[in-house]
């Protein structure tokens, strides 16, 4: 398929036709967030196979050097990735090795393995939200007992400690004094401490924002009952229309993290600034979409697609 930068117009509809898409889902796994992708894209003339990584492969006789299910040996027009699956040590770094020689073969890759590797490393999304100059919580991230027991001494405020990876608020605790430290194997020997951020007038809330490269495309207030928020938590969410400085901020997160889509999840300190908590590359959505207008899967195939297209321009032009 020949595509030139007038077919981009923003007065002409984005059509997929004559393009194969992969699309990379957990293992195993029937997949509301991918059936409703697929459908956005066949919608728009694209065709899409649905896999996963522990079923491709490196493979030299193949003249792409990369085997993925559906695709004869052929590189895929574009990848979008809902999951690298759990795994081993070895199975995640051969898995985030694939998406790499994707992306070093000119296939573009939702979210390439570098924004997946700086997402689910939450120091790593810490460290670059702060060299972005971005509000966030202070934080501090060390690998012994030692020093995070230096780190609390005479301790005299809350923090949460964080498993380094992990989602949808599973693990994660708070501690007022040194001696409620979890012993080192149950962080993994990891320790992300994290200043807790008081609510506002005695409301846990925070938000959620479902952003692209493109824009916002929706966001939700997630209230609870205790300070944990999060909808698989117990978290209620209603519809939220975030302001300029909410997008604003959520957009510079993507930016910093590199990420193409992100689900941003943003905080209101007691002093009434906005602080990012963290960037998630694999977002879920479905809580979002049951308070949300619009069609969510829908807006990000639009926006894979735009930046599916753009990467085939810029990569002609080269």
């Amino acid at each position: 398929m020949r595509v030139s930068a007038d077919e981009l117009s923003p007065s002409r509809p984005l059509t997929g036709e004559g393009l194969h898409f992969a699309l990379l889902i957990e293992e195993g796994r029937g997949e509301w967030h991918a059936r409703r992708i697929v459908r956005s894209l066949q919608a728009r003339g694209a065709r899409v196979t649905v896999s996963s990584l522990p079923h491709c492969a490196f493979d030299t006789a193949l003249q792409t050097g990369i085997d993925i299910p559906g695709f004869a040996g052929r590189l895929p027009d574009g990848v979008f990735v809902r999951s690298i699956s759990a795994g081993t040590l070895e199975q995640i770094t051969f898995r985030l090795g694939l998406l790499h020689a994707l992306r070093e073969s000119g296939v573009r890759v939702w979210n390439d393995a570098r924004a997946i590797e700086r997402c689910v490393d939450k120091s790593q999304t810490t460290f670059l939200l702060h060299k972005a100059g971005i509000a966030t919580p202070r934080t501090r991230v060390c690998e012994t007992i030692d020093h995070a027991l230096a780190y609390t001494e005479a301790l005299n405020r809350p923090l949460v400690v964080k498993p380094l990876f992990g989602s949808q608020g599973k693990g994660i605790g708070q501690i007022a004094q040194q001696s409620q430290l979890p012993p080192p194997e149950a962080v993994d020997h990891i320790y992300y401490m994290q200043d807790f951020v008081a609510p506002r007038g005695g409301v846990y809330e925070d938000w959620r924002v479902l952003a692209t490269r493109h824009r916002v495309v929706a966001a939700m207030t997630r209230r609870g009952t205790t300070w944990v928020t999060n909808i698989h938590q117990g978290g209620q969410a209603s519809a939220h229309e975030p302001d300029a400085e909410m997008m604003a901020i959520s957009l510079a997160a993507m930016r910093a993290i590199d990420a193409d889509y992100a689900g941003i999840d943003l905080i209101r300190a007691p002093d009434g600034e906005i602080q990012v908590l963290e960037v998630n590359s694999n977002p879920a959505w479905r809580g979002l979409q049951s308070v949300s207008d619009i069609d969510i899967a829908a807006a990000i195939a639009d926006d894979f697609l735009k930046t599916v297209l753009t990467h085939r321009v810029a990569s002609r032009a080269t």
